[in-house]
């Protein structure tokens, strides 16, 4: 019987990549994200090399919109073997005594209240099966602020930190909890982070060869492949000139 996937944030980056990977993995995949229309492309594209794609529209912000999606998937999909927190983003460079309020509340309640949504709606049925995998996208900016991060570092410190708690919370139980902290990643990121400033965002890889989605999906989907005893907790993931999330070379 094949397992299915439910990857949060699946239009776009390190989203679509794991779509793409678990679905060249043999898995079920449902995506879920708040473009209709990137969800409704990316379906026909996976569709049209045989996979079962279930495409669920919400935002992880709305914990109501998420609760009745989750609730209302077809008896045939609700068997979620493997669940992607992998919803998030970071808004702003500026330092925090000049932040804006509302970029704070849009990070807070995607990075870590969207997380813990999904969890809490998804992790019981597991638990009552004794088996699945919950694998959170954090971010090498979770294990230590760099300048302008401030509040985009905290939510992924926190998304580190619910990781190791809830693995705490499973371990009675056959259900693994994997952290998966990328460095520099080029995808639409910067573009969201700038507000759609293009050329502010084209800056950040200057220089660099930066990580792509694709290798944090191959990542992801070692973890969930790794033997049943095997709980890979914690992967940091860099550009191979970058040493932390403020230290990296850049060629001239």
């Amino acid at each position: 019987m094949k397992k299915t996937v439910l990857i949060t944030g699946a239009t776009s980056g390190i989203g679509e990549a794991c779509a793409r990977k678990f679905a060249q993995g043999g898995y079920n995949v449902i995506i879920t994200g708040r473009r209709v229309q990137r969800l409704a492309d990316l379906k026909e594209e996976l569709e049209a090399d045989g996979v079962r794609v279930l495409a669920v529209a919400f935002d992880v912000q709305n914990r109501k919109a998420a609760t009745a999606a989750v609730n209302s998937l077809p008896p045939d999909w609700q068997q979620i073997d493997v669940l992607i927190n992998n919803a998030g983003l970071a808004l702003g460079l500026e330092p925090e005594y000049e932040g804006s309020f509302e970029d704070w509340e849009t990070m807070i309640d995607t990075n870590v209240k969207g997380l813990l949504t999904m969890t809490r709606l998804i992790a019981p049925r597991m638990v009552k099966r004794n088996s699945g995998h919950i694998i959170n996208i954090g971010s090498v900016a979770g294990d230590a602020a760099y300048a302008g991060g401030n509040v985009y570092c905290a939510t992924k410190a926190a998304v580190k930190t619910l990781s190791d708690g809830l693995r705490i919370d499973l371990a009675h139980t056959a259900v693994r909890v994997t952290t998966v902290k990328p460095g520099l990643v080029e995808t639409h990121f910067s573009n969201v982070r700038f507000h759609g400033d293009d050329a502010r965002a084209e800056k950040v890889y200057q220089g660099i060869r930066p990580l792509t989605g694709t290798d944090i999906a191959d990542v992801a989907f070692y973890a969930a492949s790794a033997p049943a005893h095997v709980q890979i907790a914690e992967v940091l993931v860099l550009a191979t000139h970058q040493a932390s999330g403020s230290v990296m070379y850049r060629e001239p």
